[in-house]
């Protein structure tokens, strides 16, 4: 009885142990299965100095954590030549996708024909390349331009003098933003454009040229369309400076917070929204599905929309 007793107990034993070792590794399996899974997306971002790239980014964050995959990101810095070079990083680090957020239309072109070319997927967010990406993200840049412009030629009932302040010269958003101002322009033969000039998305930058137009223009300004919302608050600095922007229109592009806040103030006449969270999140969304094999939409464009003292308060609660 003692042999059978000391037989059974050591089976029971050894059985226990063959559980426990097939527990834990189908543990490690599972384990070693998650962070196989887990897929890792280059992103580079035109500059996050930039308060609406800032927004771009955190949106991208917060879905890549969502979906379970990791982003790299790196900030370009305005600097075309730079975002080649992190591409081709992205593409040496082997990564399942990029993202680019592109310094500008031509000189960015490479880095989508060199990712195409290494057989890397790479989704363009908020702005365009030449080259055609794998996807692109954003809304249609030209439509923003002609939102701020009727809104201006609408105050100033079809007749007066503007400036316009453009964005980063040779940027996608430059270009089409300028095409749809200049589009509804030819509407209203008695508006004229007394100075374009880019103060190159910069708010301090902005300031500068504004004091400048004040100089040689001063009470001819009646409106002034900034690209963007960094410089529009730029020119609304300059102008209460100078003790003239109650008798001047403001209008930005992006919905910034501290643009926001100064169209609910009465500082700032209006601002376009752009969605930041809408194409970020959106860019990764369609990077993973890429990187599964799942259908994608190859261009998805999210709207524009018209913010004005009347309609504020809905986008300060975003």
């Amino acid at each position: 009885m003692k042999i059978n007793i000391k037989i059974t107990t050591t089976l029971v034993l050894t059985i226990l142990l063959m559980v426990c070792g097939c527990k834990r590794s189908g543990q490690n399996e599972e384990s070693l299965k998650t962070q196989s899974q887990q897929k890792t997306i280059g992103v580079s971002l035109l500059n996050l100095s930039s308060e609406f790239i800032v927004m771009l980014n955190k949106a991208m964050n917060e879905k890549a954590k969502e979906l379970g995959v990791r982003l790299i990101v790196y900030d370009a810095q305005r600097n075309a030549e730079k975002q080649v070079q992190q591409v081709e990083t992205f593409i040496a680090q082997k990564v399942d996708a990029i993202i680019l957020n592109p310094c500008e239309v031509e000189a960015s072109s490479p880095s989508v024909k060199k990712a195409i070319a290494a057989g890397i997927p790479i989704i363009n967010v908020n702005s365009e390349t030449r080259d055609e990406p794998t996807a692109f993200v954003g809304s249609r840049d030209e439509e923003s331009g002609k939102i701020a412009m009727e809104y201006i030629a609408k105050r100033l009932n079809g007749k007066g003098n503007i400036v316009i302040m453009q964005g980063f010269m040779g940027q996608a958003a430059q270009i089409k933003r300028d095409q749809g101002a200049d589009e509804v322009l030819k509407k209203y033969p008695e508006i004229k454009v007394l100075a374009r000039q880019t103060a190159e998305w910069d708010r301090a930058k902005a300031v500068s040229l504004m004091e400048n137009w004040i100089q040689s223009h001063g009470n001819k300004i009646n409106a002034v369309f900034a690209h963007n919302d960094e410089m529009a608050m730029g020119a609304v600095l300059a102008l209460e400076q100078a003790k003239m922007k109650s008798n001047v229109i403001v209008v930005g592009i992006d919905a910034i917070a501290d643009a926001l806040k100064a169209v609910k103030e009465g500082r700032l006449d209006a601002t376009v929204f752009q969605d930041a969270k809408g194409q970020g999140a959106t860019a990764v969304e369609i990077a993973v599905k890429i990187i599964n094999k799942q259908p994608f939409e190859k261009e998805t464009y999210i709207p524009f929309r018209l913010v004005t003292k009347e309609n504020v308060d809905e986008y300060l609660r975003k």
